[in-house]
C-alpha cells in the first residue's frame, strides 16, 4: 500500500523514534543556558546579565518548547519531560510575567489602581450617597414625629444609652466624656458594625444589588435617628461634630462599598451582549479594588474614633479634622491625574 492510499485510509505513519542520549547531548547546553539566565534574573540580578544572554534568551526559550514537544511526542523519560516542562515555565513568567516588587504593586495601587477605580463609579457613589442622607433624613423626622421610631431603628447596643429617653445632661456628657475605656469600648462595637455593612454590602451585591441598596438605606436611617436624639436637646451641632471626626471617612468608605456592590449588581442584572459571568468578573476588577480601599478607609475611621474624637473635645476642632479628611478623600480620588506613561 503506498504512501497516499495510506493516507485516504486514515493510517498514521508512527512517529520517529528519538535516541534519547543523542537528543540529550544535541540541546543539553541549549537547556543549560536558559536554566542558567533564568536562576540569575530570579536571584534579582538581571542587571548583570549580558547584552547577549538577554537576546539569546527569547531563542532559548523557543527552543526549549521545541525541545518539549518532541519529548512529549516520542515519549521520552518523564523525568526530562517533567524537567522541560518547569523550564518552560520558568522562562515563561520571566518574559511574559510582570516583573514588579511587591513594594511597587503597593505603590501602584495607591497613586493609580484605587482612585481610578473609585473615579469610575462616580455614578454609582452618587446614588449611594443620595440614598444615605435621603434615608437619614427620613429617619430624622420619623423620630422627631414619634420618638418610639428610634427604638424600631437603632439597637440597644448601638445606641449605648442614647436614646429619646436620655437627659440632655446626659447626652452632652457621652459628647464630652474623658472615660476612655467606655468611648473605647464603644468605638470597636460602632467600627465592627459599620465593618459588617461595608463588607456585606459588598458581597451581596451579586444579588442584583438589592441587598446592597437595603443596606445602605439602614445604615442612613441608623444616622439619621441618632442624630435627631440630639437634636431634640439641643445637641445637633455637638452631635454632629463628634461624628464628623471619623464620620465624614467613615460613611464616605461604606458609600464606596454600596457602590461596588451596585456596579456588581447591575453587571449582574444587565450583562448585554456579554455573558452574566463575564460580566459579574469584568465589574469585580474594578470593585474589588474599590472595596480594598474601602476596608483601608475603614481602619483609618477606626483610629481616628478610638483616639481623635476621644481626645479632641473641642466643636469647631472636631469639625476641622473630620472637614479636612473630607476635602483630602476627594482630592485624592477625584483630582485629575496626568496618564501613564
Amino acid at each position: 500500500m503506498n504512501a497516499d492510499a495510506s493516507a485516504l485510509l486514515g493510517e498514521r505513519t508512527p512517529a520517529p523514534l528519538v535516541n534519547a542520549s543523542r537528543f540529550r547531548a544535541a540541546h543539553a547546553a541549549d537547556w543549560e543556558r536558559l536554566d542558567q539566565i533564568l536562576s540569575r534574573i530570579e536571584k534579582g540580578s538581571l542587571r548583570r546579565l549580558s547584552d547577549e544572554d538577554l537576546l539569546a534568551l527569547p531563542g532559548l526559550y523557543r527552543t526549549t518548547l521545541s525541545s518539549l514537544s518532541v519529548a512529549r511526542d516520542t515519549s521520552l523519560d518523564r523525568a526530562l519531560i517533567t524537567y522541560l516542562e518547569q523550564l518552560s515555565t520558568r522562562a515563561y513568567f520571566q518574559i511574559y510575567g510582570v516583573q514588579t516588587s511587591a513594594w511597587r504593586q503597593l505603590g501602584r495601587f495607591f497613586l493609580r489602581g484605587w482612585p481610578e477605580a473609585v473615579r469610575s463609579m462616580w455614578r454609582e457613589t452618587l446614588v449611594t450617597a443620595f440614598i444615605t442622607f435621603a434615608s437619614a433624613a427620613v429617619a430624622f423626622y420619623l423620630v422627631r414625629s414619634d420618638p418610639s421610631w428610634f427604638y424600631g431603628i437603632v439597637p440597644n447596643g448601638l445606641a449605648g444609652g442614647r436614646d429619646p429617653s436620655a437627659s440632655a445632661e446626659t447626652l452632652r456628657a457621652t459628647l464630652y466624656a474623658r472615660h476612655q475605656d467606655m468611648l473605647a469600648t464603644f468605638a470597636t462595637f460602632l467600627f465592627t458594625h459599620n465593618a459588617q455593612i461595608a463588607i456585606f454590602s459588598f458581597a451581596l451585591g451579586f444579588a442584583f444589588a438589592v441587598p446592597t441598596i437595603l443596606l445602605i438605606i439602614y445604615n442612613g436611617l441608623t444616622l439619621g435617628a441618632f442624630v435627631e436624639v440630639f437634636a431634640a436637646k439641643g445637641l445637633a451641632w455637638n452631635a454632629i461634630g463628634w461624628l464628623s471626626i471619623h464620620g465624614t471617612t467613615e460613611i464616605f468608605s461604606l458609600c464606596l462599598s454600596g457602590a461596588a456592590g451596585i456596579r456588581i449588581g447591575l453587571a449582574i442584572a444587565f450583562p448585554g451582549r456579554e455573558s452574566r459571568t463575564d460580566s459579574a468578573v469584568r465589574a469585580g476588577r474594578s470593585a474589588a479594588l474599590v472595596m480594598a480601599g474601602a476596608v483601608i478607609m475603614l481602619i483609618v475611621a477606626g483610629l481616628l474614633e478610638g483616639i481623635g474624637r476621644q481626645t479632641v473635645l473641642d466643636d469647631t476642632a472636631r469639625y476641622a479634622i473630620g472637614g479636612s479628611m473630607l476635602l483630602g478623600w476627594l482630592l485624592y480620588f477625584y483630582l485629575p491625574r496626568k496618564a501613564a506613561g
